[in-house]
C-alpha cells in the first residue's frame, strides 16, 4: 500500500468526510454462506463446496450451515452472500468462544460490499455474531487501534491476529486494508504442520 493511500486508514490529522472502520481480524478458516434460489449453500474461500472438503473443519462448517440454513434464508436473497470466519478449528490461536464459530465480517450484494449498517442489521436480525468494532470514525493509527483492541472480542486465548481497516463513503465500501501483528505464524496449530491431533475451539 502506498503512503499516500495509508493515510486515509491511519492519520489521525488527515481530514476527510469519509469514516474509517476498524474490526478485529480472526484466525480461522474464511468461508462463505450463499443463496442459491432457495438453497443455502457453504463454500471455502477458494470456491469449493464445504461439504465435499477434505478438511474436517470446512466439513463441519456445511453441517452447520445447513443445520441454521432458516436463518440465512431469513436475510438472503438469491445471489447474495455473507462472508466470515469459521474458528471451529484453530489455525494458529486458540478461542475459548463467547459465541458461535461462525463469525460475519461481510455481506456482498452483487459483489459489492454492503456497508457495515447493513451488515449489523443482517446479524442482528438472524441472530449472528459480527466482527468486534474496534473504531469508527476519522483515521486511527494501529497503534491506537490495538490498544483499543485489547484482547479483543472472541475469546482469544493468546494475542489477537490482527485488525481489518475498512473505509465507507456515502455507505459504500470503497477500501480495505488489514494489519498482522508479525510474530503471528499462520497455521502453527494444524495437523499437517505439527503432526500431533486437531486442536478445536469447538466441536458439535
Amino acid at each position: 500500500m502506498q503512503a499516500a493511500q495509508a493515510r486515509r486508514f491511519i492519520d489521525a490529522s488527515y481530514v476527510s468526510t469519509d469514516v474509517v472502520i476498524v474490526e478485529e481480524k480472526l484466525d480461522g478458516s474464511c468461508v462463505v454462506v450463499a443463496r442459491e434460489g432457495d438453497a443455502i449453500v457453504a463454500y471455502g474461500r477458494e470456491g469449493g463446496r464445504a461439504e465435499l472438503s477434505l478438511n474436517e473443519g470446512r466439513r463441519l462448517f456445511a453441517d452447520w450451515v445447513e443445520a441454521n440454513a432458516a436463518r440465512f434464508r431469513e436475510v438472503l436473497i438469491d445471489g447474495e452472500r455473507i462472508a466470515g470466519e469459521w474458528l471451529a478449528l484453530a489455525h494458529g490461536i486458540r478461542y475459548e468462544l463467547p459465541h458461535e464459530p461462525f463469525v460475519v465480517f461481510d455481506v456482498f450484494c452483487k459483489d459489492q460490499r454492503a456497508s457495515r449498517e447493513e451488515v449489523r442489521w443482517r446479524t442482528k436480525r438472524a441472530k449472528l455474531t459480527m466482527a468486534g468494532l474496534v473504531h469508527e470514525g476519522g483515521p486511527i493509527s494501529i497503534e491506537d487501534a490495538v490498544k483499543k483492541l485489547g484482547r479483543g472480542f472472541s475469546g482469544a486465548k493468546e494475542k489477537p491476529e490482527g485488525v481489518v481497516y475498512r473505509i465507507e463513503r456515502k455507505g459504500r465500501v470503497i477500501d480495505v486494508a488489514k494489519w498482522v501483528r508479525a510474530d503471528k505464524v499462520d497455521g502453527s496449530l494444524l495437523p499437517e504442520n505439527t503432526g500431533r491431533e486437531a486442536v478445536w475451539n469447538w466441536r458439535p
